[in-house]
């Protein structure tokens, strides 16, 4: 069978391969790879920035935004032949740590996770692979050709059950969340807002085209580079990483406002920033800045809920293009008006 492979660590080492059947001890369940979202984490991995393959071989195969259908299942592992399904990313370390052997692997504690398609383990980015059925999900029928956003999903479906648990420390009744960040994690942060109620309001560098249209379909309120028009607002999801951006979020907020970071910066650019004003605004007003990443099991199970609830429409908006296997390396290709872009395995 086909997969797409890289060598960690080595640039330009990408290629689609001919690969062995996927091996039994990788999981029961044997399903028939369908897509292949990709994003950031895997273009770093292309371009030999990021990645770990499995302990004694050379090549990793490379994706963990994933959707199949189970091909095969034994009896009582809760799954048939014809589900569809999604492979949760990231494994517990062997010790296990605390929040580990709790199910929170989001939370590891030494770092001796492992991660399909990033770290030690074999990703999804083959046209047939295996999953244990504990680290599978099932989806709604109806979500065939969205399910692939289900990955992107748990890690707003995390963020926002992290923010809700910090807003419980007191009365908690917010009316207006602030989304930077345009992105997959940008819109679907938005999107669960909105399931939330709430008036939401996203920032973004590009004054039209498929972004602005998104928001404007959520019944969000769209800001090209300045969001000040939207005045202090209870919430901020963080979702570029840009070191300018999260300082502007990092003091948005009204009085007892929570800011969550999803974003990762890359570091190394100095910012003029007023590190003394920002500590006595938090202390004095209750502020709360947290980062999150990752997700477990409930979180997935949130993210397929919430997609199931979403507009079938608007969630195919988010997917910009899709690129057939033969030809992958279109998915890497950055183009001006792209959102997410999958492989159809």
């Amino acid at each position: 069978m086909r997969a797409i492979t890289v060598i960690p660590g080595r640039a330009g080492s990408a290629q689609l391969d001919d690969v062995p059947e996927p091996d039994a001890s990788a999981g029961a369940l044997l399903v028939d790879g369908l897509a292949l979202g990709i994003c950031g984490t895997d273009g770093e991995i292309v371009r030999g920035e990021y990645g770990w393959a499995p302990p004694g071989e050379e090549r990793l195969v490379l994706g963990h935004e994933s959707l199949g259908r189970v091909l095969e299942a034994p009896d009582g592992s809760g799954f048939a032949p014809g589900d569809l399904v999604v492979g949760i990313v990231r494994r517990p370390d062997p010790e296990p740590c605390a929040p580990c052997a709790a199910g929170e692997w989001d939370f590891c504690a030494n770092g001796n996770y492992t991660e399909r398609g990033i770290k030690e383990l074999h990703g999804y980015g083959s046209e047939r692979w295996r999953v244990e059925p504990e680290f599978a999900i099932r989806l709604d029928a109806g979500l065939e050709d969205v399910g692939v956003l289900v990955e992107p999903t748990s890690v707003v479906a995390k963020a926002w059950e992290q923010i809700e648990r910090i807003g419980a420390r007191a009365t908690f009744a917010p009316r207006s969340v602030l989304v930077t960040g345009a992105g997959p994690i940008g819109l679907l942060a938005a999107l669960l807002a909105v399931q939330r109620g709430l008036e939401v309001h996203v920032l973004d560098q590009v004054t039209e085209g498929r972004k602005p249209e998104l928001v404007e379909q959520l019944g969000g309120t769209y800001h090209a580079h300045d969001a000040s028009a939207a005045g202090p607002v209870d919430i901020v999801v963080e979702a570029t990483g840009a070191g300018p951006v999260v300082a502007q979020a990092l003091r948005g907020t009204t009085r007892n406002g929570i800011v969550c970071l999803t974003g990762v910066s890359s570091g190394g650019r100095p910012l003029d920033f007023d590190i003394g004003g920002f500590n006595r605004d938090v202390v004095l007003e209750n502020d709360v800045v947290f980062g999150t990443v990752n997700a477990n099991h409930r979180h997935y199970e949130a993210a397929a809920e919430a997609l199931v609830a979403a507009d079938r429409d608007w969630l195919r908006g988010l997917i910009t293009r899709r690129v057939p296997l033969d030809h992958w390396q279109d998915a890497f290709e950055r183009r001006p008006d792209d959102v997410k872009v999958v492989v159809e395995l």
